[in-house]
């Protein structure tokens, strides 16, 4: 029923008349007859609930149409049963349900007598002569009605959010915990991948498991060198629960204590984070954690002489604060919809990671060199504050290092 109120609520939101099309992701191959674990198109979820590819959802204020896989006894024995036409109309709400191989034929009969269509395909997603069917009709794109929906969560979507940032953060202290140096990031890899796997959870992107002056890299994810004794370990991970994401980034020292040099620039990211979250709640303009934390780091480097006054922050941290969380972890790119959002609104979920990266340079001070520190956490603006989703790992420093010295010290 929550797929097809969506629906209900997308096409209030559009012309009288208009008829929507989403297609769901194409299987993708890996190599040779191997495909890559199947993910659906997020919008296409999002309007359906429905999670097998090859499948193309066509509706109005009159009717809904879905295309899908038919039921094949020989397929379902090497890949498990699917839906089929038969059964889609009662498990989707459908009013019809057809087989994706009478898409072509079927679809100029759906769109006749149509005031507008919305669509917005990714390549592979519908042949060419489709699209060229559809391009004798008037055309509006239909991803900002559909994300400035998805930027709102509601109870259900907050609850599986929840879950991801629990497995997460469960995940992140274990990591922590079997952190020593002389071990391999993919060691530290498989822990998050086992927690993950053990919860019935994916990852929601490629992990970042980066020592020392690999965390200067912001999407590293070779993940494959040892790490060293005297080093910050980096990690930005979250999983996926039911097609919704958590992330999380958490960077503390491998042997469980933070060098001088470490802490000074620990604490001014952690500084900046902690007065970035505290500034979000309903009516606050969205890019103001972004300013809050820009401000504390570049007052903060200053002071260590590491930028000039005049100096461009830019060189040592060069990404926004935060993005919208979701189904994607990159959620709604297109946030502003067809509404320019200037404020937090409760039901927005954002992630807060400001970090300060220190490539070697001889107009700094060595004792800073490859020091790379990102502290990030999943927040959802209430209607009247905040709440942190992920604020059971811990971040202040004490309480980081009692974590990772007292496994230490255990296991010796």
């Amino acid at each position: 029923m929550i797929h097809k109120n969506r629906r209900a609520k997308l096409l209030s939101r559009l012309n009288a008349g208009g008829l929507v099309i989403i297609a769901t992701n194409p299987e993708q191959i890996r190599s040779g007859d191997v495909h890559y674990p199947f993910r659906p198109h997020s919008d296409f979820w999002y309007l359906t609930g429905f999670t097998e590819p090859d499948a193309v959802a066509i509706f109005s204020s009159k009717s809904y149409h879905i295309f899908l896989r038919d039921k094949d006894p020989v397929r379902d024995i090497w890949d498990g049963k699917h839906l089929g036409v038969e059964a889609a109309p009662k498990a989707l709400k459908a009013d019809f349900s057809y087989p994706i191989t009478q898409l072509k034929t079927r679809l100029p009969k759906l769109i006749t007598n149509t005031s507008v269509l919305y669509y917005d395909f990714k390549p592979g997603a519908l042949d060419d002569e489709i699209i060229t069917l559809l391009a004798d009709f008037e055309y509006q794109s239909l991803t900002p009605y559909v994300h400035e929906m998805r930027l709102f969560k509601d109870a259900e979507e907050i609850k599986l959010m929840q879950q991801a940032s629990d497995i997460s953060v469960a995940a992140h202290k274990l990591a922590m915990q079997k952190t020593q140096a002389g071990l391999f990031e993919f060691e530290i890899t498989s822990v998050l991948d086992s927690h993950f796997r053990k919860n019935n959870a994916e990852h929601a992107y490629p992990p970042i498991v980066a020592g020392g002056e690999n965390a200067c890299i912001l999407h590293y994810n070779d993940n494959n060198q040892r790490l060293k004794d005297g080093d910050l370990l980096l990690i930005d991970a979250g999983c996926e629960v039911s097609g919704y994401a958590a992330d999380i980034t958490r960077t503390f020292p491998i042997n469980g204590k933070f060098s001088d040099a470490q802490r000074q620039i620990y604490q001014i990211v952690l500084d900046a984070q902690s007065s970035a979250i505290k500034s979000i709640r309903p009516g606050v303009a969205i890019n103001r954690p972004h300013q809050i934390a820009s401000d504390i780091i570049r007052q903060g480097l200053i002071k260590l002489d590491i930028l000039p006054h005049d100096g461009n922050l830019s060189q040592f941290y060069m990404h926004n604060t935060g993005h919208w969380l979701g189904l994607d972890v990159h959620d709604t790119p297109e946030y502003k919809g067809t509404t320019q959002y200037h404020e937090f609104i409760a039901g927005m979920v954002i992630t807060v990671e400001p970090g300060i990266y220190i490539h070697k340079d001889d107009k700094i001070d060595p004792i800073y060199w490859g020091i790379g520190i990102r502290i990030e956490d999943d927040v959802l603006v209430t209607q009247t504050s905040h709440k942190v989703l992920s604020a059971a790992l811990v971040k202040n420093i004490d309480e980081i290092e009692d974590l990772v010295k007292n496994e230490h010290t255990t296991s010796d």
